[in-house]
């Protein structure tokens, strides 16, 4: 996690590579392959073969000294693939020799609650091998591999690879990547665990093309006369570097006998080391695993050492998480597989786990910087400091307003004076702007920051690190198995939320210009080109008159204080979610105490237009209220409690009579074709009340009847309920047709409409509903798309976003089947009881009980008071 990803195929092949944080190359770097040289004794049967099946581009092509004379002879006909994230087994099944049975388990170390392994970029292949006939077998593995990093890096010369002999029998190559654009270096290393009966040899370097020394045809032709290289080949050092245009690859080669009807087992591995990232902006930092390893590339050599000695003790961890489940026959067997298979995500989703909140020594690059610096006026305005009676000092927050700065996304520009010499505490006054102060989201939350910081992308093909409307879908993983992370990824958007970016920023879809971040709104992402430093990389809409993002950062801290009990986030995150909860009532347009939205697609449905109150966004502010109440009582913020409670009555009265209609909360209040459109997600925010040990926001009858329609009409009438939950579904039957999104099914959503089932006590149509998903994309008579779940498809199968993050909502099913003890036990509040405000009553500043309970936990900075940004 965290450390880049390598994809493997169920054909065997490396693709889906995402070393550099941010990129993406899909295509299988084809010399990167496992193949397997048999002979019997005697002499009289031989057998040769890649271990894929399929036939290489240019096979059989005269002359060829590249890849494509290598032996592509595996049919696969009786070969099969079983994945259960994160292991998978490929077994072939007298293939190519018919009486050798072979397999190849493949492991990494995802392993929850365990912050350190999880962290490590390496992954084992276990071969058994099943001798079924008569005779011994000699058989030879091969494990080559290119010094690429995907697409055409290999290409890009000043590569060097070199032999290593290690402790404990492990032996391979290092292969050292120089990448381009200026990004930092890769080490490869591939090696293979010598024991009493296995023997391992190496061969450093070959390439793919006539004028290399060692040709991909002479080392095949090697491994079939004699099952392995030289021994000399460990003493030969480091390979001269490749020339552009080049491609260097290594091998490393296991040969044992296998006796008849014995059994004999081998394991490779591979690991890489990259410690250092950085992003396009400059900003670069150390990732999660140099905590334990170190800043050398060559930990690489370290990495595949423990794997190889390590992973027995990983399988064993990784059994005792999942055999429960596995083991529970109240289970369906497909939900089982899928619920794991859906994890790959955290590894493949683009994830950056840095081992620390502050940035390496070189921080930014400094000709970025001084460029940067050279284009920009800053105004530094220190805002008022409240002085409200018993107040949060939560305004004492310097707002920047940054003029002459293109931005990111537009080129819009303002105007702004210049800082005056008051404001000397940001700026040290010789060298001017050159001393920069470092964004509030630098800055490390007292102790708790021991598991470094994450980010994940909304997709592969939607760059943008963390996006918060899809993390409330997704984050129901991270929260069951690292809640540290997800804990820590929701301390990021609370700083987030105190602080404030000026930079101008043009939106897109209206044509208008606005502000980058606002103080009080929580943003879409923490960023694309420079994360943590400049949020908000999404410009179609702008997103601080979104109506879900701040209930959504609301519901989510307090279901994670109230899982995790951690009284130390509750009050670090407290501020952030009063000023949160503040800044929505702007939104308030009649004074019902509920929120309108205001006639664009001011939601995670950003091009489904709401005119009114939304059952969306009007469902999620009334669980906000509650679990703002919830919170505010566990902290002594007992004003704000009741003021929440009161604001819950008001605006429920007014919910239900503007959108109940006696089976179902319509779309929205408005007049449109589709206002009264039955939302599959209309009950989102039933679904984390229930999640969050919280009371029910209706009455039984009426979370059960817009529930069972859903499940009528969404599922059922979308192909017989094998695909999932339509967006939206007019009350005659016919799919919503509105706009894209509305007639699309989305995986991640149709999981959160099953968890909000299963909450309600209608399992059977929760997995109804989610095994169309199932169906859809991961069934042999699906869509195929195994390891790259869609956002969204259509009912005629056009889908939209491969490998994307909202289908981890799967996990939120798991966490309604199996609610924490802390859940089952957390405080219950009675949102009538002792009303003593007036339901009328405005938020505004007033007495806390948080610093005395900080003072008591002996937890809280003052940091958090007094903000900086």
């Amino acid at each position: 996690m965290g450390s880049g990803s390598i994809s493997r195929g169920f054909r065997g092949e490396f693709r889906q590579w995402q070393i550099i944080p941010g990129t993406r190359d899909a295509s299988p770097v084809m010399a990167n392959q496992f193949s397997i040289f048999i002979s019997r004794d005697g002499g009289n049967k031989k057998y040769a073969s890649v271990l894929a099946p399929g036939q290489h581009e240019g096979l059989g092509k005269a002359g060829d000294q590249g890849i494509s004379s290598w032996g592509w002879n595996l049919s696969g006909q009786h070969s099969t693939y079983h994945a259960l994230f994160p292991r998978a087994w490929t077994i072939y099944d007298g293939e190519p020799d018919p009486d050798l049975k072979i397999s190849c388990r493949q492991i990494s170390p995802f392993i929850p609650h365990n912050y350190r392994d999880s962290s490590l970029p390496t992954a084992v292949f276990v071969y058994t091998l099943v001798n079924t006939g008569k005779e011994r077998a000699k058989v030879s593995l091969l494990f080559t591999w290119a010094n690429s990093i995907g697409g055409v890096s290999h290409l890009s010369g000043d590569h060097v690879n070199e032999p290593f002999l290690g402790e404990d029998g492990v032996a391979g190559v290092l292969l050292h990547h120089k990448a381009a654009k200026g990004n930092p270096p890769v080490t490869f290393a591939i090696a293979a665990c010598e024991t009493q009966n296995v023997s391992v040899t190496v061969l450093p370097s070959f390439g793919l093309s006539e004028a290399s020394c060692t040709t991909a045809k002479d080392i095949w032709c090697k491994m079939v006369q004699d099952g392995q290289f030289d021994q000399e080949n460990f003493n030969c050092g480091p390979s001269m570097p490749s020339l552009p245009g080049e491609t260097l690859c290594a091998a490393v080669s296991a040969s044992t006998w296998v006796e008849p009807h014995g059994k004999c087992t081998v394991a490779f591995a591979l690991a890489w080391s990259s410690p250092k990232i950085k992003f396009s902006k400059g900003s670069s930092y150390h990732r999660r695993y140099t905590k334990f390893y170190g800043t050398s590339e060559r930990a690489a050599q370290k990495l595949v050492h423990d794997a190889l000695t390590r992973y027995k003790w990983w399988e064993e961890e990784i059994e005792k998480w999942q055999n429960p489940i596995l083991e529970d026959e109240r289970l369906p067997e497909w939900y089982k597989f899928t619920l794991f298979n859906e994890l790959y995500f955290l590894v493949a989703g683009g994830t950056v786990w840095i081992d620390s909140p502050l940035m390496t020594g070189d921080v930014r690059d400094s000709h970025h910087q001084t460029k940067e610096i050279e284009t920009m006026d800053v105004n530094v305005i220190e805002a008022p400091v409240s002085h409200t009676k018993g107040a949060v000092n939560h305004t004492s927050i310097p707002k920047y307003n940054v003029a002459n700065v293109r931005s990111a996304d537009n080129d819009e520009t303002s105007n702004a004076e210049c800082p005056s010499k008051d404001e000397s505490a940001v700026f040290q006054e010789k060298g001017g702007l050159s001393h920069l102060k470092p964004s509030p989201l630098q800055e490390p939350w007292n102790d708790n920051d021991e598991v470094g910081r994450f980010l994940y992308l909304e997709g592969v093909e939607y760059i943008m690190w963390c996006t918060y409307d899809v993390h409330f879908y997704a984050s129901f993983a991270l929260l069951d198995l690292f809640p540290k992370i997800e804990l820590n990824i929701q301390r990021d958007f609370a700083k987030a939320v105190l602080s404030e970016d000026g930079r101008k920023v043009k939106f897109l879809a209206e044509g208008n210009v606005g502000i980058r971040k606002v103080r009080g709104a929580v943003p879409h992402d923490l960023g694309m080109h420079d994360p943590w430093n400049e949020m908000n990389a999404y410009n179609i809409h702008d997103t601080s008159k979104w109506k879900d993002l701040n209930s959504k950062f609301v519901l989510q801290v307090y279901r994670d204080f109230a899982a995790t009990r951690d009284m130390s986030f509750g009050v670090d995150v407290w501020p952030a979610v009063r000023i949160a909860m503040e800044y929505m009532e702007q939104f308030d347009r009649d004074d019902d105490a509920l929120i309108e939205n205001d006639g664009f697609p001011d939601q995670t449905y950003d091009t489904w237009t709401v005119h009114g109150v939304s059952a969306y966004c009007g469902c999620l502010w009334l669980a906000a209220l509650q679990a703002a109440a919830a919170m505010a009582l566990q902290l002594g913020d007992n004003y704000f409690a009741e003021l929440c409670k009161s604001k819950f009555v008001k605006a429920k009265s007014a919910f239900e009579a503007k959108l109940w209609n006696d089976s179902y909360f319509n779309y929205d209040s408005g007049s449109s074709s589709n206002s009264k459109s039955i939302q599959a997600d209309q009950l989102a925010g039933q679904w984390y009340t229930a999640s969050a040990g919280l009371p029910p926001l209706f009455d039984e009858v009426k979370i059960r009847s817009s529930l069972q329609k859903i499940f009528d009409f969404n599922v059922m009438k979308v192909r017989g309920g094998r695909m999932g939950a339509v967006n939206g579904m007019h009350p005659n039957g016919k799919v919503d047709e509105t706009c894209m999104q509305s007639r699309e099914i989305w995986s991640g959503v149709t999981y959160a409409v099953a968890a909000t089932m299963i909450l309600a006590g209608m399992e059977d149509q929760a997995f109804t509903t989610a095994e169309g998903i199932f169906l859809a994309g991961w069934s042999e008579e699906g869509y195929g798309y195994w390891f790259q779940t869609p956002e969204a498809w259509t009912t005629d199968g056009h889908f939209r976003s491969l490998i994307y993050m909202r289908p981890l909502a799967i996990w939120g099913m798991q966490w309604a089947l199996s609610l924490p003890k802390a859940i089952l036990e957390a405080p219950k509040i009675n949102i009538m009881d002792k009303l003593l405000l007036s339901p009328s009553t405005r938020f505004a500043l007033h007495e806390t009980g948080v610093r005395k309970i900080a003072t008591k936990a002996k937890c809280f900075g003052a940091s958090v008071f007094h903000c900086a940004c």
